[in-house]
């Protein structure tokens, strides 16, 4: 996690809640939720993206779900309004599979309104 970066999180969190540490909820209107771990069984990555000490990452198991369920995570900060300076970095893995959704991401203006700035339904390499 980096500090002087606002948002920043690497959820090598130890034993302190992920949640807090990272400055993100769980939405409890979804359907279910984002788990944190350093492998994801059989389906997914073994590590995290991190050459070296990293060894943590978000995952949601979709095999239980059905189409049309969504989990979801939201900042508790808010971020000011800036014009071509916001960037937001992340690395995902999404390897293909029958039960692999959308990861979507989006911003929430001032009025409440969702706005999608990027979203993926696959990634045909077995990567991050």
């Amino acid at each position: 996690y980096y500090m002087n970066i606002p948002g920043s999180c690497n959820f090598e969190t130890q034993d302190q809640e992920w949640t807090t540490v990272c400055g993100l909820i769980q939405d409890t209107a979804d359907d279910f939720d984002w788990n944190i771990s350093n492998s994801a069984a059989q389906t997914g990555p073994h590590s995290d993206h991190t050459p070296g000490k990293g060894q943590r990452f978000l995952y949601v198991n979709s095999s239980a779900q059905k189409e049309g369920n969504s989990a979801r995570i939201t900042t508790t900060k808010f971020f000011p309004a800036s014009h071509g300076v916001c960037r937001v970095r992340f690395w995902f893995w999404m390897f293909a599979s029958r039960q692999t959704g959308v990861l979507k991401v989006y911003t929430v203006e001032e009025h409440g309104m969702d706005i999608l700035m990027w979203s993926s339904s696959r990634n045909e390499e077995n990567k991050w």
